[in-house]
């Protein structure tokens, strides 16, 4: 039974560390990002009228936003939202809403047919 139970916990030791270093690499990224675009301000300046804060998280070391919030006006919380590269351009996409842009420009979508222009601004 003791051999049984060593044999599981070094098991699931080999199956956790790939895991492990995958995190620790990703901190290391991270953490070469310079510190001021990780806390820079930055938000979508929409033609609704609205403009729409994000808050980075993870920032490669490229200076482009990899992870972050979408501080939702009204709702009072901020959506989660994750990089997905595309062909030409970015696609940020986080529960019901995503934007796709190229460069500053971008396309604020919330699940339904209608879309609107927005531009990304950087202080």
């Amino acid at each position: 039974m003791k051999s049984l139970r060593g044999r599981a916990g070094f098991a699931f030791g080999v199956l956790a560390l790939p895991i492990a270093l995958s995190s620790g690499a990703l901190a290391a990224d991270m953490s070469d990002a310079s510190p001021t675009v990780a806390h820079a301000r930055m938000w979508l300046a929409c033609e609704n009228g609205h403009e729409y804060p994000l808050r980075p998280i993870g920032v490669s070391r490229e200076n482009d936003l990899v992870t972050g919030y979408m501080l939702m006006t009204g709702r009072g919380h901020g959506v989660h939202m994750r990089l997905i590269p595309m062909g030409s351009g970015y696609r940020y996409a986080g529960a019901g809403v995503w934007f796709d842009g190229l460069r500053g420009n971008a396309v604020l979508n919330w699940g339904t047919p209608g879309e609107v222009p927005c531009q990304v601004r950087q202080e």
